[in-house]
This record gives structure tokens, sequence and C-alpha cells, in this order.
């Protein structure tokens, strides 16, 4: 089964991500801290990351901090963005992110968008 990081700081967020990917026969692992995200991800490297932000890191350090290990430096990683945030995007694609989403999206396109990472 295709296990899935995600990491946001939004407990609601969090939890409608953790659903519509279940929903979709993925194994979900959410977190909501990047330490946390990087503790779970070096102890069972995911086969893709869905990274918004942590309490306590943004989504572009996690990002470079997962590509800096080697255990995790191949892991695929969806950023999710907040819709007009080109910039951070660009600093997430800089930082080692493979694709993005802006919210709001339909959970059709987040399915798709892990499952076109995953392959």
């Amino acid at each position: 089964m295709t296990s899935v990081l995600v990491v946001d700081d939004d407990p609601t967020l969090l939890r409608i991500i953790e659903t519509v990917l279940t929903s979709a026969g993925l194994l979900v692992s959410s977190r909501n801290t990047g330490e946390a995200a990087l503790r779970a991800a070096h102890a069972h490297p995911p086969d893709c990351a869905v990274l918004v932000a942590g309490h306590d890191m943004t989504a572009t350090a996690l990002c470079q901090a997962l590509r800096a290990a080697e255990d995790t430096a191949d892991v695929p990683i969806l950023l999710l963005t907040e819709r007009g945030r080109w910039l951070e995007a660009a600093a997430a694609f800089d930082a080692g992110a493979d694709d993005y989403l802006p919210k709001p999206f339909t959970a059709q396109d987040l399915v798709r968008r892990v499952e076109a990472l995953t392959r």
C-alpha cells in the first residue's frame, strides 16, 4: 500500500487531507510540526510527502530537510500553497519539491497529484 506523509499546522485541513487520501486507498501518516514529520519520515520513509507547513517549520524548510537526508532524499514531495503565493511555490521548487497544488483544491485533484508522484 502506498504511504503518504501529510504535514500541516491546520488541524481541520490536516484531517480533510487525511480523509481524502485514506478514502483513495492510501496509507496516511499525518503530523502538525516539521520536527515530528522529519522523525516520522526517517523512521519510515513514505512513498510521498504532502507539505503545507508545520507549527515550527515552513514547507520550504521541511522540503530542504527531507532532500538533505539520504533516507528521504528521493521521496516525491507535493507542496500545497495558497492561491497566488507564487514565490512560495518557486522557493519550494528550489528546495526540491516535485509538484505543487494551489488551495483551494478538489479531493480529486489531490488524489491525482499524489498518485502521479507515486507511480
